[in-house]
């Protein structure tokens, strides 16, 4: 093997480790931002779309 493929080689694997360690970087952003929203939510629950509504079903 010559000097430039060895080069290349690790070139290639180096920019995959740098692409997976962006990609873990902004995976673990995500990931806190996420839990943030959620904890940040309110605690009151959501009125329930029709219970407790009286519906006239005669026809």
């Amino acid at each position: 093997m010559d000097l430039n493929s060895i080069m290349s080689s690790q070139l290639i694997q180096l920019q995959q480790t740098v692409q997976m360690s962006v990609l873990q970087n902004a995976m673990n952003m995500d990931t806190v931002a996420a839990v943030q929203m959620l904890q940040d939510m309110p605690e009151t629950a959501a009125p329930h779309p029709f219970k407790g509504t009286v519906l006239d079903i005669q026809a």
